[in-house]
Formats: C-alpha cells, sequence, structure tokens
C-alpha cells in the first residue's frame, strides 16, 4: 500500500479517487465531467424504470423515447488521478470517492 503522496512543493497530499456515483441522486448535470480533464465519466440515458440505456452522445438521442432522465456513469475509472474536482462541483454530493491509501493493489 502507499503511505503517502507528495506535491510538488513537498507537501504530503492524498488522492482520493472516484469509487462510484449514486445513480438514484445524480441529476446529470455534468459539472463533473466539464471538469474532469480526464473523462473518468461520461452522460448515460435512463428509462423509467431505472435501467440504463447507454451513453448519451452529442445527438439528441431519445433512446427511440425511452429516454426519461440523464445520469454520469463511471466508465474509465483507471483514468481517475485522485484531484477531487468532480467532487467540488457536484450539487448533490452523489460520488464516493476512495483515499490511495486504502485501495488493495
Amino acid at each position: 500500500m502507499v503511505s503517502s503522496f507528495v506535491t510538488r512543493d513537498g507537501s504530503r497530499w492524498m488522492p482520493k479517487y472516484l469509487a462510484a456515483i449514486d445513480g438514484a441522486t445524480c441529476i446529470g448535470c455534468g459539472r463533473c465531467f466539464k471538469v474532469c480533464s480526464r473523462e473518468v465519466m461520461h452522460l448515460h440515458g435512463v428509462d423509467d424504470a431505472g435501467e440504463i440505456l447507454g451513453p448519451v452522445d452529442g445527438d439528441e438521442n431519445d433512446f427511440g423515447g425511452e429516454l426519461n432522465r440523464m445520469i454520469m456513469v463511471i466508465d474509465c475509472r483507471g483514468r481517475c488521478i485522485g484531484c477531487g474536482a468532480c467532487a467540488r462541483v457536484c450539487p448533490r454530493d452523489c460520488q464516493t470517492h476512495v483515499a490511495a491509501d486504502t485501495l488493495a493493489k
């Protein structure tokens, strides 16, 4: 396990990686996506039953009329660098982050 990380100036820092997004709480506002430079997550459509339909592309795809709402889904977990920018902009506090020192290698 990793005991600590340091910044360029030598300050101690512990990355907290994005581990989960609560789909019941997420409103699909996209703020986290906009601040993430690593494309860790993307908007996905959800139907009335709560089933994830797939990624929402740039087009106005309503998944054949099945689209009820949108949520953010983690689809590239390994790209997260643990900066925490996504958590700072989330208006619903729907994300779970895990400190790097608690992750099993």
